[in-house]
């Protein structure tokens, strides 16, 4: 096998478009991930000043198990 070298610049013009379509009606399960109910996550977004005061998850979930105990 012959090996050849470029002398020219690679090109830095994206060639990725700004979207893609993605139809979603052709997706498949992902048959890696896990099916275990007890692994299931909710995912809430918080405003930024909350955020701040709690910024790890563990932090949220200590606050509001304080929250239920009341």
């Amino acid at each position: 096998m012959k090996t050849t070298y470029s002398n020219s610049a690679p090109d830095n013009e994206d060639d990725l478009a700004a979207e893609y379509a993605f139809d979603y009606s052709k997706a498949k399960p992902n048959r890696f991930a896990t099916r275990d109910s007890s692994s299931k996550m909710t995912v809430i977004v918080l405003d930024k000043d909350i955020a701040q005061a709690f910024p790890t998850s563990e932090a949220v979930n200590q606050a509001l198990r304080q929250l239920i105990k009341k």
